[in-house]
Formats: C-alpha cells, sequence, structure tokens
C-alpha cells in the first residue's frame, strides 16, 4: 500500500476498494496503516514492528484532514486499521465522527499518562498519544526581555502592541493552543485575551511556525509562537543562515510558574472497521515501547508521551527541561469549535 500512496485518488480509490474487498483470512498478518507522520525516521519504526511481531505494515500517507476524510468516504469498506494524526483537534474530530474505535488495554493504561488520552466512556480510550510538542514564545533578544514573553497572558498585554507574529488563528496548533486556555480560564477571559492577542499583531496571519521564527530574526516582529520541534530544527540545522538565526532569537516555555506550557500530539487510533483489530492493538501498545518512543520522538524533535523515556536529541537537550501543563488533551480538543467561534467574533484570522 505504500506504492498505492503515489497513484492519483482516482485510481488510489479503485485500488483501496479492491484491496478491501479482498477476503480476510486468521493467518493475515498484516496491518493497513494511514498516516499523517511524513519522516523517514518512522521507516526502521515499522521495520522494526515487523521483525518483532511478523505484521507486515501497509501505509498510506496524507495530511490529518486528508485522512479523515478518506476514511467517511470509504465507511464501512475502508481497510485502514490504524490512523495516526498530529493534532489533538483532528483526533478529537475523528473521536466525534465515529471513525475511531475504544480500545482497553493495560499496557497503554499503564504507559500513556490520562490527559494524554482521549474520551474513555468505560471501553477505554480511542486514541493515545504517541509524541508531545511545546508550544513555546520565541523573540527577539534585542527588544524583548524575558520577563515580558514567560506567560502565554502576556501575549495580549499593551507593551506587545504590533509586535506579534503569528500563523493563521485557526491552524490547529494554534487552535489547540487557545483551546487549552478557554479550559482554564473560562470563555469571557478566553475571548478578551484573544481580542488582546490579534490587537498585537505585527501584520496578518501567514505562513507556517517556521516562517515565524524568521519573521521574528529579521525584525518583522518581535514575538511569535511556534512548536518546539520547527526551533529544534533550526538549533540541529547545518546551515549557517539558520545558526546566525537562532543565534538571534530566544525561546521561553510560558507559565513555568503557573500552569505549565501547552503541549499538543500526534496520536494514535484503531479505527471504527478495523479488519485486523488485535494487529492494531499491538501496534499502539507496541508504540509506547521506550524504543519506539525515542524513535518517534527524536525522528520529529518531538518529546516521548511515556514519561521517563530519555532522548539524546541535542535540540532538545539545548532547550532544557520544562513543565508541562495536565489540563486532558481530549478536552482541548473538544474546546476547539468554540474558540473558532470567538475567534470569528473578535476578527482574529
Amino acid at each position: 500500500m505504500k506504492a498505492l500512496a503515489t497513484l492519483k485518488p482516482a485510481l488510489l480509490a479503485a485500488a483501496l476498494s479492491v484491496l478491501a474487498a479482498l477476503p480476510v483470512t486468521a493467518q493475515e498478518r498484516v496491518l493497513n496503516l494511514y498516516s499523517a507522520r511524513h519522516y523517514q525516521t518512522d521507516e526502521a519504526l515499522y521495520g522494526n514492528f515487523t521483525k518483532a511481531t511478523g505484521i507486515r505494515i501497509n501505509r498510506v500517507e496524507a495530511d490529518d484532514a486528508g485522512i479523515l476524510a478518506r476514511l467517511k468516504a470509504e465507511g464501512t469498506a475502508s481497510p485502514a486499521d490504524v490512523i495516526l494524526l498530529v493534532d489533538a483537534a483532528r483526533l478529537w474530530r475523528g473521536e466525534q465522527d465515529g471513525l475511531f474505535q475504544p480500545v482497553k488495554s493495560a499496557v497503554l493504561d499503564r504507559r500513556i499518562p490520562p490527559q494524554l488520552r482521549g474520551t474513555d466512556s468505560g471501553q477505554g480510550p480511542q486514541w493515545v498519544a504517541v509524541s508531545t510538542r511545546a508550544r513555546v514564545i520565541v523573540y527577539d533578544k534585542a527588544a524583548v526581555k524575558p520577563a515580558d514573553v514567560d506567560s502565554y497572558d502576556k501575549l495580549a498585554a499593551p507593551a506587545l502592541k504590533g509586535k506579534i507574529c503569528i500563523r493563521s488563528g485557526s491552524h490547529p496548533y494554534n487552535l489547540s493552543l487557545f483551546g487549552s486556555v478557554l479550559e482554564r480560564q473560562g470563555p469571557a477571559r478566553t475571548e478578551a485575551w484573544l481580542k488582546g492577542v490579534a490587537d498585537n499583531l505585527a501584520r496578518a496571519p501567514k505562513g507556517g511556525d517556521t516562517d515565524q521564527i524568521r519573521s521574528v530574526a529579521a525584525g518583522e516582529c518581535a514575538v511569535a509562537l511556534t512548536n518546539t520541534y520547527y526551533f529544534a530544527r533550526l538549533l540541529r540545522s547545518t546551515t549557517a543562515a539558520d545558526r546566525d538565526l537562532v543565534a538571534r532569537v530566544g525561546v521561553i516555555f510560558p507559565d513555568q510558574a503557573g500552569a505549565g506550557t501547552h503541549v499538543n500530539i500526534s496520536g494514535a487510533a484503531v479505527a471504527r472497521h478495523a479488519k485486523h483489530r488485535d494487529a492494531a492493538v499491538a501496534f499502539l501498545e507496541y508504540l509506547s515501547g521506550d524504543e519506539a518512543q525515542r524513535m518517534l520522538a527524536d525522528g520529529n524533535n518531538e518529546y516521548p508521551a511515556v514519561p521517563g523515556v530519555q532522548t539524546d536529541n541535542p535540540a532538545l537537550i539545548a532547550m532544557g527541561k520544562f513543565k508541562a501543563e495536565t489540563v486532558p488533551i481530549a478536552k482541548v480538543g473538544a474546546a476547539t469549535a468554540q474558540v473558532q467561534q470567538m475567534l470569528d467574533r473578535v476578527g482574529f484570522k
């Protein structure tokens, strides 16, 4: 199925239909994975799983939205067994749309913290985190003091008027952060805060997280939000321009004296109509193992979802340890619809 991912959409749909129609037998040792992760290091991860279990992994890659749309279109005929997505809000959406199934696993219960799992109605969560990333603040060291940006609240302060760069407020990474703020502070304070941040923008939202870091380094703005792995990539870059860039900016893990820094996740779920459920559950449990956790995290400069698992990623070590928030990520995902309404009301594009 890896090869199928390169086919044109119509041919891919036809090929998947044929695959779904094939007879399923107890002797089959296969797992069909739909993944929004596109990292070469994951290849070794999948290979190790096959060596350990004899279960071969077929893979289709797309972005989060494309995977969810495909699952809806395929319905009960879907060949998907495991879904890997890279944002809590999208995982929550898949859960709400009935695309996943609950998984009861003592291994996952023991390994994955409760706040990094989907909703559990008694049959187990419908998804679990496999890696995490923090949403941090970067700033121009020549123009801003660390104390001015050591909390998310301060992004709405009048002192930062005209100084903030950000990608679209409606991007899932920002929606998840804003959903976390909503869970902690309630609707009235959150909407006022969003209005304050929108009023402090140096320009209209555009670009991705790396673009925001570059804009700070170039002096277009003085403050920006980014996921940690974007900053870590620049730290690990062998390009002189990237090294000069990170030398000009600082990074802050917000709210270390309070609730902690917001974290988002990559997460895994068992598809609702999985034809190889036992293999799918085994794969999720495998992803929670120490070796897999290190590979998942290092492959994209992220952090393990399992507490206590150590990585030797030099960029993450250089950025230092931090206190993460404990707001349940499932609640964060659920809050994003309300956040979007707030963004529309305050004119935050």
